[in-house]
């Protein structure tokens, strides 16, 4: 993929996902200017050399530090929203998630949208997305932006899979599947 040259001031939305391995991560991001889009502007990945263990019901402890290291690869990029491979808020009683963790650490600055493919006991109904006429849902989380607003942001996402295509492209970026393909300068 080639990036394309961004508008002057435009904002970006950044979809993220990290690939743990043995010792390490590799945490990558895509950015893009509208949910609808089918191609990304930019890919961007950063290996993690110092990843914490997981700990059970604290995942937010080990994703969290990757991906604001990428985000400091990002400082020049205006970045209006981030997308998370997870939830915001989890269950019924709205513990936070990787995703308020995320919003809370950038001052909460910037909407975070959770985009969970598995369950987790106690999401509310209203959580789910179904694309691509798949059975199985999404499940979305956000904070900064409305609920409703951020169901309709992924089910309009470009593909017609479940997974929209920006997503997978992400995850195939963080697998070492793709090639990260940097912002053009603006000009």
């Amino acid at each position: 993929m080639q990036p394309r040259n961004r508008p002057e001031q435009s904002a970006m939305i950044l979809a993220v996902d990290v690939q743990y391995r043995e010792t390490s991560a590799t945490v990558a991001g895509v950015l893009f200017a509208d949910w609808g889009d089918a191609q990304a502007l930019a890919s961007h990945a950063v290996v993690c050399d110092d990843v914490a263990e997981y700990v059970p019901g604290e995942f937010y402890r080990r994703e969290l530090p990757c991906i604001l290291r990428l985000l400091d690869t990002l400082a020049e990029v205006a970045i209006d929203c981030i997308a998370i491979d997870g939830y915001v808020w989890l269950g019924a009683e709205r513990r936070p998630g990787l995703g308020a963790h995320l919003r809370d650490a950038l001052g909460e600055r910037v909407p975070v949208v959770g985009i969970a493919k598995t369950y987790y006991a106690g999401t509310p109904a209203e959580a789910e997305v179904r694309r691509g006429g798949s059975d199985r849902p999404l499940y979305v989380s956000a904070a900064g932006m409305a609920l409703d607003e951020a169901r309709a942001a992924v089910a309009r996402m470009s593909g017609s899979h479940r997974i929209p295509d920006l997503l997978k492209q992400v995850d195939r970026l963080a697998r070492g599947l793709e090639a990260p393909a940097p912002l053009a300068p603006s000009r």
